[in-house]
């Protein structure tokens, strides 16, 4: 598997196959999951980045992790907000 197989707009699920989010972008060794995706309090409007480490496969527009959708979104990083 190959990250440049990986490209915006394509679906990211669990091994279960359960949606965890949006392709947004690569970037440093992650995938940044697209905001609209990012849940809801304080995880809305910002957002979620999952190593690339847990991609299990690329399955022709979807993502398909290593892990099961509630173990994979405990791994998820949150993008560091900087003061304004």
């Amino acid at each position: 598997m190959s990250t440049q197989q990986i490209v915006p707009d394509m679906e990211v699920i669990g091994a279960d196959g359960v949606h965890l989010g949006t392709v947004e972008a690569i970037a440093d060794g992650r995938i940044r999951l697209s905001k609209r995706d990012s849940g809801e309090g304080s995880h809305e409007g910002h957002n979620h980045f999952i190593d690339l480490g847990l991609v299990a496969t690329v399955e022709g527009t979807k993502v398909r992790l290593s892990a099961n959708a509630a173990v994979a979104v405990t791994f998820e990083e949150e993008e560091s907000h900087k003061p304004v």
